[in-house]
């Protein structure tokens, strides 16, 4: 079976797929991306798809999700995001093929499923939200957020519950944020080795898609 990783960046939602049993992945992004570990197309992603995406079995895609993520009321954060998640639905409807589609929290999916990482064994708290052509089911485990959780946000790893570190900011003014932590506490959490502080602050765990792929592909051979 092979799946097309759109929007792909360093693979975290392709190395998934693969653990689920997609034989041949094919990411594509418009950046160029050095440490994704399979098969890569620098392409913008819905001209891709536009053209390519019949000839795959299954496709998956995680647009550009700034325009929604709480990290847009950052200091300093773009504005100028663009909302892809309807575009790229046509585009995956009109190509005839199973299709999964990956957001933040907030982005306007249709019935989404929604998974955190503590879901599926892993120490990250991380909520993300997948629609799909198919019917997919939810995790049977609630979220289990503890102590020694981490949150990856921006280039930064944080540990949850951890209390409150008092810092001073640019302005002198005194302030409060939890507790961060080497990138490594980063890497072990989500399950990847191979990104660096930029990528990873962007990924998804491979275990969410692992959960989800293993759907897709029933569907396909069934």
């Amino acid at each position: 079976m092979r799946l097309l990783d759109l929007f792909c960046g360093a693979g975290g939602c392709s190395v998934g797929y693969h653990r689920a049993g997609f034989a041949e992945i094919i990411g594509v992004d418009i950046k160029a991306q050095p440490r994704y570990p399979f098969a890569f197309v620098q392409a913008d992603a819905l001209e891709y798809v536009a053209a390519h995406g019949h000839e795959f079995d299954a496709i998956h895609a995680s647009p550009p999700c700034q325009a929604f993520s709480i990290a847009k009321n950052i200091k300093n954060a773009r504005g100028d995001t663009p909302d892809l998640v309807g575009p790229t639905r046509d585009l995956l409807e009109a190509a005839g093929r199973p299709w999964v589609i990956e957001n933040v929290m907030g982005a306007p999916l249709r019935f989404p499923v929604v998974i955190c990482g503590t879901q599926l064994g892993l120490r990250v708290r991380r909520h993300r939200a997948f629609e799909s052509s198919i019917f997919l089911f939810s995790p049977t485990n609630p979220c289990r957020h503890r102590p020694g959780d981490v949150t990856v946000f921006g280039h930064m790893v944080e540990l949850c519950n951890s209390g409150k570190v008092v810092y001073k900011s640019g302005d002198g003014a005194q302030r409060r944020r939890r507790q961060r932590v080497p990138i490594h506490h980063g890497h072990d959490a989500m399950g990847i080795d191979w990104m660096n502080r930029g990528e990873l602050s962007q990924a998804i765990p491979p275990a969410y898609t692992e959960f989800v792929g293993r759907q897709l592909l029933a569907a396909l051979t069934a």
